[in-house]
């Protein structure tokens, strides 16, 4: 065997090591499987075996099973051999805990996906008490559910509702929380987790799971009982309000769990999941979800834009301006072990730049997740101060002054005159063109854009813009310290608004213009998160700030002269900003109400855009039009070689704006449809709406692939 050894001890226990050849991490392939289910038969053909610890030889357990062959599970084979090929990891799991032999699994670091499905098999699972330990089943994240009985059994061990929200959500826990929630039965220190598991074997450990066990009653009740009913009511409305019944794998997972467990034994259970899970392989979700979300997130956090260059690190950066954006480019610099200059206009600002980490830190100490210590370390290698003459030893400086051109001009010749010639200088400027700030600077090779989103110790997603004079050595360092700080870049060309800034502005201009034809307000925000983005176009562009957005489209008439389209966007934010003083958010006043008992539509758009009758409306169609607008800008962005990798156009509008993850990102929401129905529903809008949708002429966004 390649994937797994065994050995046997004086007690007759078998030590299983999991340890995938060529890898850092251990895979569930088919070759994985087929040794698996050797190793299954000979525990329990093998009389010389009495008990097994199941564990790996890596630094973590598993990340689950290889996506790449399950997406091309379907190929020419015939629907008899993809049901035999999908429910194969779910046969051997069940021939595990059947075997008649107690099964500990002892568990270290990450254990997901197939993995945890293998340990859910196993008769006991011990966790090392350590935050590198995490459980759960993520598949959904891409268009699956578990297929290796993960439906089936989670639910039988920890109840319903628990396994439905780690399942719909695919999200891990800890290994602390995993214990409170059950499941696992004990933690253990890293060093004794195969004593511990061998000693729950000597101590009489059982070879049959609680489902198998005659009277077993399910924990919270089956659905048809009077506990499980009300849950399940509780579950489907929950589950409404969160996917909006978008996507294909939540929907299953809810079928797969109720129907299951409706059906008593744990058999007929997995045959219910393995009807879902093949119906999902086959379905273009997964198809574009997988591709979108694993595949093409992986290979650009592994650098697969990276120019050839010599590998870089960053070990001073400096931070100029410590508002709430470059506060939190400080924190997570300073948590990725960066020594960080924080420079704001006074000590005062820059202290509380640095009080701002102070206070995420002390939220992940109250979630365990930190020690004191630890927080101690980070806010230590962040430096408040005043003096710009600190940036001189910084390896590379991010610029987060206010979003004014005129601000950037006076600031940047201070940084220039103290930093090194060899240092990357950055802009975090979410709309200003790089190259025209590149001016400010004697080297304009050196300068580049690092486009951060809000809020940054959550997103993910970083913009990296190459001006025209930017060089490839400032494109693979600002990617190296993007790597440095495990976040996800994108490289874009410039041009005003780059990518994400100019998407998001079509889907904020979409829900003025529906504002404008009458649809109400609160039929637009449905409409928007019914699609799929994660709020409505009204309440992100409160988030975003209306004066912010009103400052920008000066700016950009400014530029652009005879040549700017004025939209409704610019009557409706005018008058909410420069006759009303309705700022947004920030001000409390916008589309919305903002109190203390939340947030409501302001009555008084209705005395800026008088609604018409919901009636007079079909909300398919405007669902539609706020997917199709920013669909076509992403189009126009890749036409126009802002863009020039269709990967980075998906993952950047799902990570950095929430475009609507189902679809795989608006490249392959495209792609889906196919370039000529795209482009004809795109010509019928032209024609009721305006030029706005437009199709650009050349079809280079044809193939996402």
């Amino acid at each position: 065997m390649s994937h797994f050894s065994i050995t046997l001890d004086s007690d007759s226990i078998a030590t299983i090591l999991w340890d995938t050849p060529g890898r850092s991490m251990n895979i569930i392939d088919w070759e994985a499987m087929a040794e698996l289910e050797a190793l299954v038969r000979r525990i329990r053909d093998d009389a010389a075996i009495t008990a097994v610890v199941f564990a790996s030889a890596k630094e973590q357990f598993s990340g689950g099973a290889d996506l790449a062959m399950l997406a091309r599970l379907d190929g020419d084979k015939t629907m008899a051999e993809i049901k035999d090929k999908a429910g194969w990891l779910a046969r051997i799991v069940r021939g595990l805990e059947t075997c008649g032999k107690p099964i500990a699994a002892a568990i270290h670091g990450v254990c997901v996906g197939g993995a945890y499905e293998i340990a859910l098999g196993c008769h006991y699972r011990v966790a090392s008490d350590d935050a590198a330990t995490k459980l759960g089943l993520p598949e959904s994240k891409v268009g699956l559910l578990p297929g290796g009985g993960g439906t089936q059994r989670l639910p039988r061990l920890i109840g319903a509702q628990e396994a439905l929200k780690l399942m719909l959500r695919g999200t891990h826990v800890e290994a602390r929380e995993a214990l409170k929630l059950g499941m696992v039965h004990a933690l253990s220190p890293r060093g004794e987790l195969i004593n511990h598991a061998k000693a729950w074997i000597k101590a009489g450990g059982k070879a049959m799971q609680p489902w198998d066990e005659k009277g077993f009653k399910i924990p919270g009740g089956a659905p048809y009982s009077p506990q499980g009913m009300a849950m399940w009511a509780a579950a489907n409305a929950l589950y409404r309000k969160e996917t909006q019944d978008n996507y294909d794998a939540q929907r299953a997972i809810m079928s797969s769990v109720f129907d299951g467990l409706s059906a008593r034994t744990i058999d007929a259970g997995l045959k219910i999941e393995l009807a879902h899970f093949v119906k999902l392989l086959q379905g273009p979700q997964s198809r574009t979800m997988i591709r979108s979300l694993f595949h093409s997130m992986q290979a650009l956090g592994k650098g697969a834009r990276r120019p050839q260059a010599p590998a870089s690190m960053v070990k001073t950066l400096g931070m100029v301006g410590a508002g709430f954006m470059g506060a939190g480019i400080a924190h997570v610099s300073a948590r990725a072990g960066i020594h960080v200059i924080l420079i704001d206009r006074d000590q005062a600002s820059a202290e509380k730049g640095k009080a701002h980490s102070a206070t995420l830190l002390d939220k992940e100490i109250s979630r365990g997740r930190m020690t004191a210590a630890e927080k101690d370390a980070v806010l230590a290698r962040i430096s408040p101060t005043t003096d710009f003459a600190a940036l001189a030893p910084c390896d590379l400086v991010i610029e987060a002054v206010f979003e004014s051109r005129a601000v950037k001009a006076e600031t940047w010749p201070r940084i220039d005159a103290v930093l090194r010639p060899d240092a990357i200088r950055a802009s975090n400027t979410s709309t200003l063109p790089i190259t025209g700030l590149a001016g400010f600077v004697k080297d304009e090779t050196s300068f580049i854009g690092i486009h951060f989103f809000s809020p940054v110790d959550k997103m993910q997603l970083v913009e990296i813009i190459r001006g025209k004079a930017t060089s490839d050595e400032a494109v693979a360092r600002a990617l190296d310290y993007v790597r440095q700080i495990k976040k996800t870049p994108i490289i874009v060309n410039d041009a005003r608004g780059f990518f994400t800034s100019r998407v998001v502005m079509t889907h904020l201009t979409e829900g003025n213009c529906m504002l404008e034809e009458g649809v109400p307000p609160a039929m637009i925000e449905n409409a928007g998160k019914m699609a799929g983005m994660p709020v409505g176009p009204l309440a992100l562009a409160d988030e975003i700030a209306l004066d912010l957005s009103w400052k920008i489209m000066q700016a950009t008439r400014a530029d652009l002269g005879p040549a700017y389209v004025a939209t409704a966007m610019d009557r409706i934010v005018e008058e909410m900003v420069v006759r009303r003083e309705r700022f947004g958010r920030k001000n409390g006043k916008g589309y919305y109400d903002y109190g203390p008992e939340g947030k409501m539509l302001w009555p008084g758009i209705a005395e800026i855009c008088p609604p018409r009758p919901a009636a007079n409306f079909d909300m398919a169609e405007l669902k539609e039009r706020l997917l199709l607008i920013q669909a076509l800008e992403t189009a126009r962005c890749y036409d126009e070689a802002v863009l020039t990798d269709p990967r980075e156009a998906d993952v950047g509008a799902i990570l950095g704006f929430g475009f609507a993850p189902f679809t795989g990102g608006p490249l392959s929401y495209i792609d889906s449809m196919g370039a000529e129905v795209f482009a004809a529903k795109c010509r019928a809008y032209a024609k009721r709406f305006g030029p706005r949708y437009a199709p650009p002429q050349a079809r280079t966004y044809y193939a996402a692939a």
